[in-house]
């Protein structure tokens, strides 16, 4: 966690002062203002306001105006003005919300010993309506997916013929693409619950956090809100949600369309909190049920004895836990499906594979088409409509262990199971608006193909240019998934930001990490006056996995390019590929922010947000 609040001139180091509340005066306090400068708003939509004011020598008043007019009288809500113990003052109203579209000017000032210090933030707040309206939405999301895990996708599944490519993948067939940029407000490079957040909330976040603005607290569940896409389209419409991923259900991605915390990792208090009703999904698929079980049953990672398995089945919920119970699951009740303790197996493991070491007893787990087929039948159900969130998980925890054939599996799994809602939307009304796209990138490449058939090995062997001679991969019965993920010429796969390892073209069998998490312990000289002394430093550190070096083949060691602390690749700035159709998917054109995401959703739907439902 970052320190709780920084000096003016590390937010102007970071993003020029203004992503983080506008003008900053050195010789008084300093002042922050939640949400950010340049935050959009739906109108209608709810949100928690707070000004920080720091470094203040004797505080003597804090004045803030919206558009002119005094923040409480605004919102017509009294402030809560507070000293946090930390050596900041917050100015806060809590569940308020800008009604009309519009500029909205925010003036915040403080008042100290030294003089009066300001800061100003501007907002935009927004209401359209798409000219035919979607009833319902269906945000498919791949995990990491890049636009190189989609081709290495195509070309493992749908195959060449003289350079052309035999068929698209079913999410790259849909009317309207985009390119979406996907930093967060505090980094450039972003992770799974910041990115998540944005398409869940229209606001951007931090690295972490999902549906909030950081403050300066410690509490991770304290931080100003931000209504999410399951929030605002249940009060409002009274749709249902669904949220299916290969993930722990209580994952980043799946938790930021419900959840509020700054830690992604609260997991024990995510899986409760799907309970409220107030956002509760109407339907959860996938791994994860050590968040759900008590403490002292074998397997949990809760650390307090509650149950919410028995929570979701005392509010009517279907309960199950593998692929058999989830299609005799009834469709007229809401349903919890929990297949594995934690992340579920992947494609290759799951359906080729079958390795009892590792599925370790996880032997009937359900495939993300038939997830996403259950969770249609359920949601569809409703008049009002739903949204469903569904998540091609472990395309990016594939990645992050530099296992692209796994991944690549898990992508044309994903691809299916979109192919699957956009015959189900042509069947049922076409009125439901899909969108394809990923949370952020990982800087994979592809560099030509690999074989070995010259006795050539490791790098040697890797063709480029009029030397990469097309792969060899074949699908006898035609389903999409490759009958063999290593034939004799296979893709040859780079990676921009990995830890130290060794390079291996071939598949692993046996899931392998590139490389282990170590400590190490080294004399770190300090001066102290005119003496030197040395004390012992232990860091930690990362070492390449020796099981990743392939039989017969040279122990070609890659030199780490990140930092030596991360034993994982890791996510990349690069923007990714939105794909859409449907009602409302006009909307997605040219180069745009992760946050539009949200509006292009609130757009199709014509939500009124300031409206209840009856």
């Amino acid at each position: 966690m970052r320190k709780h609040i920084m000096k003016a001139a590390v937010l102007g180091l970071l993003a020029g002062g203004a992503i983080l509340g506008g003008v900053f005066q050195a010789q008084a306090s300093d002042i922050r203002i939640l949400p950010v400068d340049t935050a959009k708003f739906w109108s209608g939509a709810r949100f928690d306001f707070d000004v920080e004011v720091s470094n203040a020598k004797n505080l003597q008043n804090v004045d803030v105006t919206i558009n002119g007019v005094p923040a409480e009288k605004f919102f017509g809500k009294k402030a809560a003005v507070k000293d946090l113990g930390n050596g900041v003052t917050s100015f806060r109203i809590d569940d308020v919300t800008f009604a009309k579209p519009g500029k909205v000017e925010v003036a915040a000032s403080a008042k100290d010993s030294l003089g009066v210090s300001k800061a100003a933030a501007s907002y935009q707040v927004v209401h359209e309506v798409a000219q035919k309206k979607a009833k319902n939405v269906i945000l498919f999301v791949g995990d990491g997916m890049s636009l190189q895990a989609r081709e290495v996708a195509r070309i493992l599944s749908k195959g060449m013929t003289n350079g052309k490519y035999n068929d698209l993948l079913a999410m790259e067939k849909l009317a309207h693409n985009a390119v979406i940029t996907t930093s967060g407000y505090d980094s450039l490079v972003t992770d799974s619950a910041n990115s998540a957040s944005a398409y869940a909330t229209g606001h951007k976040s931090v690295v972490n956090a999902m549906g909030v603005y950081e403050d300066s607290t410690k509490d991770p569940l304290d931080d100003p809100k931000v209504e999410n896409v399951s929030e605002i389209l249940k009060r409002t419409r009274g749709m249902s949600i669904g949220l299916v991923t290969q993930a722990e259900s209580t994952d980043a991605t799946p938790a930021a369309m419900v959840g509020h915390t700054r830690r992604r990792a609260a997991q024990d208090f995510l899986a409760k909190d799907y309970l409220e009703d107030y956002h509760r999904p109407d339907v959860i698929l996938g791994g994860g049920s050590a968040r759900y079980i008590p403490k002292d049953v074998p397997g949990s990672k809760r650390k307090d004895q509650v149950n919410v398995i028995e929570e979701f089945k005392n509010k009517g919920y279907t309960f199950v836990d593998n692929s058999t119970d989830l299609m005799k699951a009834p469709t007229d009740k809401p349903l919890l499906g929990l297949f594995h303790t934690s992340t579920m197996n992947v494609y290759i493991d799951r359906e080729m594979e079958k390795n009892p070491k590792v599925l370790k007893g996880f032997t009937d787990q359900p495939n993300l088409m038939n997830m996403t087929k259950k969770t249609l039948d359920i949601l569809s159900k409703n008049p009002n409509g739903f949204f469903a969130m569904i998540e091609g998980a472990s395309i990016d925890k594939q990645l992050h262990v530099m296992d692209w054939q796994r991944s690549a599996y898990d992508t044309i799994e994903f691809d299916k199971s979109i192919e699957y809602a956009e015959n189900w939307a042509k069947e049922h009304g076409d009125d439901t608006l899909i969108i394809v796209l990923a949370d952020h990138a990982h800087g994979m490449s592809i560099s030509g193909t690999y074989h070995e058939r010259d006795g050539k090995k490791g790098t040697q062997a890797v063709r480029v240019y009029a030397d990469s001679i097309f792969p060899t991969f074949k699908d006898a019965n035609k389903d999409g998934f490759p009958d063999n993920p290593d034939p004799d010429v296979t893709l040859a796969i780079q990676y921009a930001n990995h830890p130290e390892y060794y390079e291996n073209y071939h598949f692993m069998k046996t899931p392998t990490p590139p490389a282990l998490a170590t400590k190490e312990t080294k004399e770190e000289a300090v001066q102290n006056g005119e003496k030197v002394e040395y004390h012992q430093v232990t860091t930690a550190s990362s070492k390449a996995n020796p099981a990743r070096i392939h039989p017969g083949d040279p122990a070609e060691l890659m030199p780490a390019n990140t930092p030596k602390s991360d034993p994982q690749e890791c996510h990349s700035a690069d923007d990714i590929l939105l794909n859409a159709g449907g009602p409302g998917s006009e909307y997605f054109h040219g180069t745009m922010d992760n946050t539009e995401v949200f509006f292009g959703i609130m757009r199709a739907l014509g939500i009124d947000g300031n409206k209840k439902a009856k």
